[in-house]
């Protein structure tokens, strides 16, 4: 987050609005910032004396200070964060797809030719495996089980 803005801000001042819509923007829609992530951002960015924020038009529009410009010249002409959002994305999403797809089916088996107690068993693991993705956002890492997050679902228990 720290690095798209610094990147978009190096080209124009925004506010908080116009940086998450950017983001979306260039990166085709993958990344979806939320302002959750954006305003305690700029925030530090502030605190750290890389942006200061003015107020037009009701708004807080930030801009780079000059320590803000040299950080974010810093960071050289490799890809902008957005594009390395989507490229990692495209890949993370076929995959994901393909899986869901997958398990899609095997629910709709289970809904058409499986026993009430069948249909119970799977809606816990849905709700279960909800939750435990939400974890795993939260807390950036694992997921918590005692088994390898790589392993297969298809594990008898």
């Amino acid at each position: 987050m720290r690095a798209a803005i610094l990147a978009l801000l190096a080209e124009e001042p925004m506010h908080g609005y116009q940086i998450i819509t950017e983001i979306v923007e260039r990166s085709g829609g993958v990344w979806r910032p939320s302002p959750g992530s954006v305003y305690p951002t700029l925030q530090a960015l502030e605190d750290q004396g890389l942006v200061s924020a003015d107020s037009a038009e009701g708004k807080r529009v930030f801009g780079l200070t000059q320590q803000g410009r040299d950080e974010a010249a810093a960071a050289g002409d490799g890809p902008a964060p957005w594009e390395q959002a989507a490229k990692r994305a495209n890949s993370s999403l076929k995959r994901l797809g393909s899986l869901m797809g997958e398990v899609g089916a095997a629910i709709g088996q289970v809904g058409r030719t499986g026993s009430e107690q069948q249909v119970q068993a799977v809606a816990d693991i849905l709700g279960d495996t909800r939750r435990r993705i939400y974890l795993v956002l939260a807390e950036g890492a694992s997921t918590g089980d005692d088994q390898p997050s790589d392993q297969g679902a298809g594990s008898a228990g």
